[in-house]
């Protein structure tokens, strides 16, 4: 299973970034997240409860941080049973920035669990098109 959503952003990927970033004022912005928190490093957890799923946060570790590009997060089952890797990449375009949020599910027991799992599509979308719309917006003063 596989879901994927992107949005252009008129808006230069640092500032794009700085907020994508910035874990916890995510509720604040983003329509798809009821709560957040943890540290945007390489190593680190982090946990997101969605409001797709909002009985259930979601705890993954943060595996790779290339800034203003790149963001990745993985969590899952021991051994490799499942694993869930969500991607969050920036690109620049004509003075605008491409979002781009991926998420892929692997092992072998990702078609028995991926059952469980809702459509995510429409909430991808919308983390995008909420991200379009703060980024757009510029600063928290402006």
């Amino acid at each position: 299973m596989h879901f994927s959503s992107s949005a252009t952003i008129d808006a230069p990927a640092e500032a794009v970034w700085d907020i994508l970033t910035d874990l916890r004022s995510w509720p604040t912005w983003n329509t798809t997240v009821v709560s957040s928190e943890g540290t945007v490093a390489v190593g680190e957890s982090v946990k997101v409860t969605v409001t797709a799923n909002p009985g259930r946060a979601f705890a993954v570790k943060v595996t790779a941080l290339e800034a203003p590009r790149r963001m990745v997060w993985a969590g899952g089952m021991p051994l490799g049973l499942f694993r869930g890797t969500r991607t969050y990449l920036l690109d620049d375009a004509a003075g605008s920035t491409v979002f781009t949020m991926d998420e892929v599910y692997t092992g072998p027991m990702a078609g028995l669990i991926t059952l469980s799992i809702p459509d995510l599509a429409p909430s991808f979308e919308e983390f995008a098109a909420c991200l379009k719309a703060r980024s757009e917006r510029g600063s928290v003063t402006s």
